[in-house]
C-alpha cells in the first residue's frame, strides 16, 4: 500500500454526479480554497456503503463549517451513481446524499490513490484529507467489510486546522476545545502534567 501522506494529492477529472446533475470534477480545482474530504468505497448498490455515504452526508454541515468539501469516488458509472442518488433509503439507495460522487470507471483514480484491490477490481474504503496546497495530511484505508467512523475524520480535519492556525501538535485523543502541545521536551512534560 503506498503512503501519500506528506505528498501531493494525485490529480484527476472525472464524470461525477452532483446534485443529480452530471458535472466534470477536477480535484486541483479545490486547490487555495478547499480542504477536501476524498474517500472511496466499493460499489453502489451494495450494503456497508449506504451506511457510509449516509453518515457524510450527517455531517456534511460540520464539513462544510470547517471550510472543507467532501467527494465520494467509486468504480461505478455516473449512470449507477444517478440512479442509486435516485432510490429511497428504504430500499438500499442513497437518496438526499448532496455532495459529489465521482465516477471511476476506469479505475484510474482508485489506481492512483492505490485503493484498487486486485483482482476484483472494486476500492477499498480509503479516504485521504488534502490540504488547501493539494497536500495529504492524513489516509487511512480500510478492508470493504469495514465501515468508517464519519466522527473520526471530521475530528482529524479539526486537528489539522488547530494545528495550522497555533503551530503546536494535537496529542493523542485531542478533541476540538482542547489545547495542543509544544513539539518538544517541555510540551511534552506540560501535557502530562496538566493530565
Amino acid at each position: 500500500m503506498g503512503v501519500l501522506v506528506g505528498r501531493m494529492a494525485p490529480d484527476f477529472t472525472a464524470d461525477a454526479v452532483v446534485n443529480g446533475n452530471f458535472e466534470k470534477l477536477t480535484l486541483s480545482s479545490f486547490k487555495k480554497k478547499k480542504y477536501v474530504i476524498l474517500f472511496f468505497y466499493p460499489l453502489d448498490f451494495t450494503f456497508v456503503c449506504p451506511t457510509e455515504l449516509h453518515a457524510f452526508q450527517d455531517k456534511l454541515a460540520e464539513f462544510k463549517k470547517r471550510d472543507a468539501e467532501v467527494i465520494g469516488v467509486s468504480v461505478d458509472s455516473k449512470y449507477s451513481h444517478l440512479a442509486w442518488m435516485n432510490t429511497p433509503v428504504k430500499d438500499g439507495g442513497i437518496k438526499g446524499v448532496t455532495y459529489p460522487i465521482v465516477a471511476d470507471l476506469t479505475k484510474s483514480i482508485s489506481t492512483n490513490y492505490d485503493v484498487l484491490e486486485e483482482g476484483n477490481g472494486k476500492a477499498y474504503r480509503g479516504l485521504f484529507l488534502i490540504d488547501k496546497n493539494g497536500i495529504v495530511q492524513h489516509q487511512v484505508v480500510n478492508a470493504m467489510e469495514l465501515g468508517r467512523n464519519i466522527a473520526e475524520e471530521l475530528r482529524m480535519l479539526e486537528a489539522l486546522q488547530y494545528h495550522e492556525k497555533h503551530g503546536e501538535v494535537c496529542p493523542a485523543n485531542w478533541t476540538e476545545g482542547e489545547k495542543g502541545m509544544k513539539e518538544d521536551q517541555g510540551g511534552l512534560k506540560d501535557y502530562f502534567k496538566n493530565k
